[in-house]
């Protein structure tokens, strides 16, 4: 890597997952619109031929209106070769097949427990840690290997576990996780603000918030936009809203029915509690007692979300792969889309091509002093030339501590069960899940049937 006239030239990028249909191609975008750097992202995927025709397609992006910067793509089929050197190292892997998420999502259903995305908490949520944990275990250790000093940056869900593993085998790593939930609710305060104050076009990065908790069950202590305290508009709004539900700042172009959110839950937690719940009501629901907001698909109806079906988002890969093959044979031209993710700014910060304020994932080196040290949490972070530092959120109040604590610790739990390969510990977190609200001897039989729906992919345990 160099630099030349304040522009970082010769980055290499190593992308594990790099097959990727969706979130790879969503980074090429951001990465083209980047003028101020460039060079070459290195494609790893098990799926080889997936990589591959990632690279045709990421190799046309120089071609898409407004591109702003030509990036190489090329991929390769050992791991080693992807990250030897690399400057940045990008994870957004899905662990096994959206067979084995739907044995995670559906299954619990026998025993009455309703899950809207079970990929982070819940009983899908920790069988599926135990599938990721080996899996960024092997990863940790070869970026050890090959770019100590690399920065990663992890999108993969269970997110808090990805990025716990990483340390937990490789205490040195530069790693951090990144998640857009936060960004939502930034919304959503703008648009409290344009609802309550006719405040109109305030934009989200100006809503300036601290972040406390853990990932996808992040809540907000402070709000402001320039010098108005947010918290009494949010106040005023969630009273107005709270029978109806809020849905006008839904963004029509990616918005379908599976994903769909009144923020009713977002609004009851914080007349509740006092603070802003900040993320999708989907997953806030799934860190909550499964009798609130989960107990079944008629509570679900009530509160203004969706449950989102596995059947889905197998449908949804059809369209994906189809997309691929259009582009990869030109019927299709890339077209540049902003995603809303900051990734390639986080990349830029690094970089040194300017500052950066935004909420991660990292371990707590005491930001928030009354969460475990070392357990990941979200916070804001500022990214300044290849530096990451946290900025110190405070206590978590005593109101929400309860919830979030309990989750905490049940996170290292699961943690610490996949790195020594027990699923016994595994279990005794499994049933200390607020989702769990089952017989001890059911919650067995639901944990031996999901791990045996997955065993494929948790042979390490046997």
């Amino acid at each position: 890597m160099k630099y030349v006239d304040g522009k970082a030239e010769d980055i290499k990028i190593a992308y594990i997952g790099g097959g990727s249909r969706g979130w790879a191609w969503g980074f090429m975008s951001d990465l083209a619109t980047a003028g101020d750097m460039c060079g070459t992202v290195y494609l790893y995927d098990i799926d080889a031929e997936a990589a591959k025709k990632n690279e045709v397609i990421g190799n046309k992006v120089k071609n898409a209106k407004g591109c702003k910067s030509a990036w190489k793509y090329k991929a390769v089929k050992r791991i080693s070769k992807a990250l030897d050197k690399a400057d940045f190292v990008i994870i957004s892997i899905l662990p096994a097949t959206f067979d084995e998420m739907e044995s995670d999502v559906h299954l619990p259903e026998k025993y009455g427990i309703y899950q809207s995305v079970g990929d982070t908490s819940g009983p899908g949520g920790i069988i599926r840690s135990l599938r990721t944990v080996p899996m960024f275990e092997e990863i940790a250790e070869n970026i050890k290997k090959y770019c100590p000093d690399a920065w990663v940056i992890n999108y993969t869900n269970p997110m808090t576990v990805c990025v716990r593993t990483l340390y937990k085998v490789f205490p040195q790593i530069k790693a951090f996780g990144c998640c857009h939930e936060v960004f939502g609710t930034q919304k959503t305060l703008a648009a409290a603000l344009k609802d309550v104050k006719g405040i109109a076009d305030v934009k989200r990065e100006d809503i300036k918030v601290n972040v406390v908790g853990v990932n996808h069950f992040t809540w907000l202590t402070k709000a402001q936009y320039r010098d108005v305290d947010l918290f009494p508009i949010y106040r005023e709004f969630a009273i107005k809203y709270k029978d109806t539900g809020y849905s006008e700042n839904i963004d029509e172009n990616w918005f379908n029915k599976f994903f769909s959110s009144r923020e009713k839950v977002k609004l009851d937690l914080f007349l509740r509690y006092g603070y802003i719940a900040a993320a999708g009501d989907r997953h806030l629901a799934e860190f909550c007692p499964g009798s609130w907001y989960l107990n079944d698909k008629k509570t679900v109806k009530k509160w203004g979300f969706e449950l989102t079906p596995v059947s889905w988002r197998k449908e949804d890969l059809k369209n994906r792969l189809e997309r691929s093959e259009r582009l990869f044979s030109g019927e299709e031209e890339f077209e540049l889309k902003e995603t809303g993710e900051e990734g390639v700014q986080q990349i830029r910060a690094l970089l040194g091509l300017r500052d950066l304020v935004t909420n991660v994932n990292i371990p707590n080196y005491g930001q928030i002093p009354n969460l475990p040290r070392g357990a990941v949490v979200e916070t804001n972070a500022c990214f300044r030339a290849n530096s990451l530092t946290p900025v110190f959120a405070g206590d978590v109040p005593e109101s929400i501590y309860p919830l979030i604590s309990r989750v905490c610790g049940e996170q290292e739990n699961v943690v610490d069960a996949a790195l020594n390969r027990s699923l016994d510990d595994a279990f005794n977190a499994f049933v200390t899940d607020a989702n769990v609200d089952i017989p001890l001897d059911k919650a067995r039989a639901l944990f031996d049937e999901m791990v045996e729906n997955t065993k494929k992919y948790l042979k390490m345990y046997f």
